[in-house]
This record gives structure tokens, sequence and C-alpha cells, in this order.
């Protein structure tokens, strides 16, 4: 690689590679240490084309759900089955690995900044800013960065847009997925939000079971699935269809949250 090879939005490879480098050596033990993560299904990555993949998930903190998922793509493409043992797998990690995220939470403050380096593609919510709704139209330039980085590699999404579970997918994913037709791999993960503060930050509570289940990829007709038929797959795909509701009752939902506002930091 030339010392100064950059990627299509203009990053230079070698610092991607050493910032993905200390980052994922310093995460680490919040996934293999202070808390364990469990995998399972990683076995589908070995089979995967070198672009054009979506990764859809459901949301729990802003950065320590899709921090995570680095740590087990580079993992598990190093050879590693469901296991995230020995960090070695960071010293060539897959720099054409992207992530979409809100261009507003990607500017606030310096190590945002940084982890947007790391691979971020960051767009304008069409519905919410600065803690208010809004109604916009969707940027074309936004759709474009996320077709740009499908062409050159593999993109993570949490369609739903927040991390407030059982909120409705948007249905700009559909949208993307109809026109694109990437290869839809979804995700579903727990306990990132007991682990960690709303941001995925500071360390909220030691000692908790994290999990991320990776499923084989999503049966779509991309010629006859309408955006409904899509929105309604990504939520029975990433288990936040509002039927699952009845496994897990919203007052059991609200009370973890409100004991998560009440829980003092732990360091």
């Amino acid at each position: 690689m030339g010392l100064f090879k950059k990627n299509p939005f203009g990053h230079i490879l070698f610092l991607k590679k050493w910032l993905i480098r200390i980052m994922g050596a310093i995460t680490h033990r919040r996934y293999r240490g202070f808390n364990e993560l469990q995998i399972e299904g990683s076995e589908v990555f070995k089979d995967l084309p070198d672009n054009n993949v979506l990764f859809v998930s459901n949301h729990q903190t802003y950065f320590a759900d899709v921090v995570a998922m680095f740590h087990v793509f580079n993992a598990s493409l190093s050879g590693r089955v469901d296991s995230i043992k020995n960090i070695g797998y960071l010293w060539n990690p897959k720099l054409n690995l992207y992530y979409v995220a809100a261009k507003e939470t990607m500017r606030a403050g310096l190590l945002a900044r940084i982890l947007a380096y790391a691979g971020a593609i960051t767009v304008e919510r069409t519905w919410r800013e600065k803690g208010k709704d809004i109604n916009r139209q969707v940027k074309m330039s936004d759709i474009t960065n996320i077709r740009r980085a499908l062409d050159d590699g593999w993109v993570i999404t949490f369609p739903q847009g927040t991390t407030k579970p059982f909120k409705p997918i948007r249905k700009g994913t559909a949208h993307i997925i109809r026109q694109y037709k990437p290869i839809v791999i979804p995700i579903v993960i727990d306990g990132f939000r007991r682990s960690f503060d709303k941001k995925g930050i500071r360390i909220k509570k030691r000692g908790i079971l994290q999990s991320m289940v990776i499923k084989e990829p999503l049966d779509i007709n991309y010629d006859t699935d309408s955006i409904d038929d899509i929105v309604s797959k990504l939520e029975y795909a990433i288990e936040q269809h509002p039927s699952f509701l009845k496994v897990i009752p919203q007052e059991e939902l609200d009370a973890e949250e409100e004991l998560n506002k009440q829980r003092k930091w732990e360091y």
C-alpha cells in the first residue's frame, strides 16, 4: 500500500489502518475483559464478496455497537470463528469497511471526529436535529456517498436511526437496498445499552454479557418486493418488529430505560 493512498472519500489508508489498530487495542477489553461479547454466526463473513454488502442492525449506543462490529468483522476475516480472542487481527484490518452515522453525532467533539475517520459515512437526518423533530428532504449527496461506499466495500447501517428499541425502520434504507441491490446481512445485538452510556464511551456496568448474532443473507427480490415489503423483512430480521413486544413487554423496556438513567457511572 502506498503511504498516501486514499479511499474514495479522500481518507489516507495508512492513517486509517493505524487508527483502527490503536482504537481497537484501546477498546478490546470492553468486549473481552470488563464485559464479555458472545458472538454467533460469524462464519457468514468468509463467503461474502469484497464489496456491495450492507449490514443492517438494531442500535443501542452511538459508538460501542459499531466498534464491536469492527472487532468481530476483522477477527472473522482473519480466521477466527465467533471469537475476538487475541487482537492480532487488528494488524491487517479491512479498510473498505464503512458505517452510516448522523453528521450531527460525528461532529460532536474530537473523539467523534477521530472515529469518523475510521469509516463513517455521515448523513443529515431528515426527521430530527439538535433534539427537535424536523422534516426535510434527503440529500442526494448522502445517497451518493452510500453508493460509493458500497461500490468500494462493506457498509454497516442502523435503519431505525435511533438507539431507542422498536422504533420504525426508516424507508430510506429500503430504497437503497432496492436501488443498489446489495447482499443484506442482518445483525442483532444486545447488552450494549446495559454496559455503556448512551454514547457508548463510558463503561456504565461491568460483568454484562453482550451478544451479537450475525444472520444469513436476507432473501430479497429486488425487482418485485415493494419498499414496504423490504421494511417488514428488515424489522423481522433485526428483531425490531412490533410483534416482538409480545415477548418483551413494553413495561419492562420502560423500566430498564429508567434504570439506565438512574445508574451512576462505574470506572
